[in-house]
């Protein structure tokens, strides 16, 4: 079954050989139709293609469609409508300015590049694709992601949105709990959304080179307990969060570049270590907490996900004061469906009625 474009002759003799070169079917490993029938991998990639007239082959039949670094304005809504089985989709390095509305359509895609275009927004209906993993949006002139982009693309582990020109993202990324990578950098991005704990299985966030939009971080940034990379540098943030003191698994942390305040230079000059340590040492310096109230803290050593120590096991009215020990801060992974989300507020966790005291 050959692939037939409707071009001019002299277009269509370099396609119709790198076609007839790509005819070979997917490994016995790859996923079948039927039994008869397996998916095929195409690869148009660096053809100098201007457009994409409808092909005669049955685009289901294809897994992975790779358009790469041509010069495509758009891409047909009939033609992705159609490519029911793709798995990935690579459109990287052309000339988009839109996606099709029918990307909704792609109800196995796992990996979508769309990096080095125009694009200025993403369709609300990718929020279809529930079964995407990865997603390359690096390059573009988006200026907004859609809203609720968190709430539905749930199996998203890699999330790539650097060089655009976001001013925020959404709240909704806060429920991607299988995310693992975040790179937000080279964006206009005035603040982080308050309520980051949830990202239990964030390895790295790269939130670097906002410059003067980026001037401080949410205090939940150390509820981020899977957390082992940490690039903050050149934004106007002058403090960083006592909390970051609580991130056990944190390997490497970039702050150059930043009017940092606290803590001092002559702390960050000494690495990591010290800077957790400082951080730490502020956070256990805290106040009395007030009478008859109990801290959050109290509430997260009730719910296992701190390891504090208690002066008293009883309940009774001199129960003010709880200590809190970083060293065994804990996960809290089975605390992250949405129905505890308004408890790690850190408004609240972090209030200044929240003490933690030695």
């Amino acid at each position: 079954m050959k692939m037939m474009y409707e071009q001019q002759q002299e277009q269509q003799d370099p396609i119709m050989l790198k076609m007839e070169s790509m005819k070979k079917s997917v490994s016995d490993n790859q996923k079948k139709i039927s039994e008869e029938v397996t998916l095929e991998i195409i690869d148009l990639s660096s053809m100098s293609l201007d457009s994409l007239p409808n092909p005669a082959l049955n685009l289901a039949l294809i897994c992975k469609l790779d358009l790469s670094n041509n010069n495509l304005q758009a891409i047909p809504e009939s033609l992705t409508a159609r490519l029911l089985n793709v798995v990935v989709l690579d459109v990287h390095s052309n000339q988009l300015k839109c996606l099709p509305n029918s990307i909704g359509c792609l109800c196995k895609l796992k990996v979508l590049n769309v990096a080095g275009n125009f694009l200025q927004f993403l369709p609300k209906t990718i929020e279809n694709c529930r079964y995407l993993e990865e997603l390359n949006a690096n390059f573009n002139k988006l200026i907004r992601l859609p809203e609720n982009i968190g709430f539905e693309l749930i199996n998203i582990k890699k999330l790539s949105v650097n060089s655009n020109k976001l001013m925020y993202l959404p709240q909704s990324l806060t429920h991607l709990t299988a995310l693992k990578i975040l790179d937000a950098r080279l964006n206009n991005l005035r603040a982080l959304p308050e309520d980051l704990e949830n990202l239990i299985n964030l390895q790295t966030l790269n939130v670097s080179q906002n410059f003067q939009y980026l001037e401080t971080l949410p205090y939940s940034i150390g509820l981020l307990l899977s957390l082992v990379e940490l690039d903050i540098s050149y934004n106007k943030i002058k403090t960083l969060p006592d909390s970051i003191g609580c991130l056990r698994k944190l390997q490497k942390l970039s702050v150059e570049g930043n009017p940092l305040v606290t803590p001092p230079m002559e702390v960050v000059e000494h690495g990591l270590y010290a800077v957790k340590e400082y951080l730490s040492e502020r956070m256990n310096a805290g106040h009395k907490a007030p009478q008859k109230k109990k801290s959050w803290v109290g509430k997260l050593v009730k719910y296992g996900t701190f390891n504090g120590s208690r002066g008293h096991h009883h309940h009774d009215h001199n129960e003010e004061r709880q200590e809190f020990i970083i060293s065994d801060y804990r996960s809290i992974d089975g605390l992250a469906s949405p129905r505890y989300a308004g408890m790690f507020s850190p408004r609240r966790l972090f209030s200044t009625r929240t003490i933690f005291s030695r």
